[in-house]
């Protein structure tokens, strides 16, 4: 975090548009993957430098996806962004690691930022920023590195599938962010049962080590939710691209992809209300351990006071006590400081304080 508020700050004072990459590099160099497909064929190549790129953006007349692991070059970005002539601003966007969700349109392409979630092997949920360039027949996706959920879409187009391969660049565009989406579900069905987990040990042990989990977790929840929550915006604006980018066709699977956005953001909502309960169950849990060690003090407490009533009065050096030259007064005090002690016992039980 703190490199990426350095990196943020030597962008102070920049002009718009300077091309300087702001997040943490991920990779040793970055990585191109290329699927070329038409309905009757499918070619997946793996370029080896960013002219074979190119070659293939001028050549290629059928779908192209290129898929670009690691943006942490500058000149790799501008270069390939150039060629399809992207605006400045947007190459700024994509090197700017940390954007919010978001969906721009221009005159031949449009952007799209989307944060990709993911689980990492503690069971910890890790973003990563993905930006989409869609122009005509041509899709570009950009990822920090190597490992994203889109395995999926990539078999489908290799074994040809479903209709992916009979349909163009705009709805494989689609069925990435719907991937991404898809991929919220399990994020937040992993989310749900760590938060089922700790209520449980909430309410048999609240310690302070859970409540350090119960902390984690809810800083979670709240950054899936912060990453989460504009992408409505962002469906809702694709649906509405204009028809000489996106088919009309595609608007129907949009408008699915819509619903699912939806239930992805109210999911997160009950989560997020769920992890804020906990916190309350906790204090609870605290409170009512700590009622139930203060109940147990105060009926010992309780009992010890007439003993100590009587045990003060036989304690005092006043000369003239008649029970003091009575032979049988010490017996006869222990006798009924144990029937005190005796009859309280009785009392509490009554009462069902013990």
């Amino acid at each position: 975090m703190a490199r990426k508020r350095q990196k943020r700050k030597s962008k102070i004072g920049l002009a718009p548009g300077t091309l300087l990459f702001t997040g943490q590099q991920k990779m040793e160099k970055a990585e191109f993957s290329v699927l070329i497909y038409n309905e009757d064929q499918v070619q997946e190549i793996t370029p080896k430098n960013l002219e074979e790129v190119i070659h293939l953006i001028d050549t290629s007349k059928d779908t192209l996806w290129i898929n670009i692991d690691g943006i942490h070059d500058e000149s790799i970005i501008e270069n390939i962004c150039s060629k399809i002539l992207v605006h400045k601003l947007t190459m700024e966007d994509i090197l700017s690691v940390g954007q919010r969700p978001k969906i721009d349109e221009y005159e031949n392409y449009i952007h799209i930022v989307l944060k990709m979630l993911m689980l990492n092997k503690d069971d910890e949920v890790e973003d990563e920023q993905l930006s989409f360039i869609l122009h005509k027949n041509i899709l570009i996706s950009f990822q920090e590195k190597t490992g994203d959920v889109f395995e999926g879409v990539r078999k489908r187009i290799l074994e040809g599938k479903g209709f992916i391969r009979k349909r163009g660049s705009d709805y494989l565009l689609y069925a990435l962010v719907d991937s991404v989406v898809d991929h919220y579900f399990l994020i937040l069905e992993t989310l749900g049962e760590k938060i089922e987990t700790l209520e449980s040990e909430l309410l048999v042990n609240p310690v302070e080590s859970v409540l350090a989990k119960l902390h984690h977790l809810r800083r979670e929840t709240l950054d899936i939710r912060r990453s989460v929550y504009p992408l409505r915006e962002v469906i809702s604006k694709f649906e509405k691209i204009d028809e000489s980018i996106l088919h009309p066709d595609v608007r129907v699977f949009i408008r699915d992809l819509y619903d699912h956005t939806i239930q992805v953001i109210e999911t997160i909502e009950v989560l997020r209300e769920s992890a804020s309960g906990l916190l309350d169950l906790y204090m609870n849990s605290v409170s009512n351990k700590m009622n139930e060690i203060m109940k147990v003090l105060t009926i010992m407490a309780s009992i010890f006071i007439p003993l100590t009533f009587i045990a003060g009065v036989y304690g005092m050096n006043f000369q003239y006590m008649p029970e003091l030259e009575y032979r049988y007064g010490y017996f006869v005090v222990w006798g009924v400081m144990i029937l005190v002690f005796v009859g309280m016992l009785i009392y509490f039980k009554q009462k069902k304080w013990l």
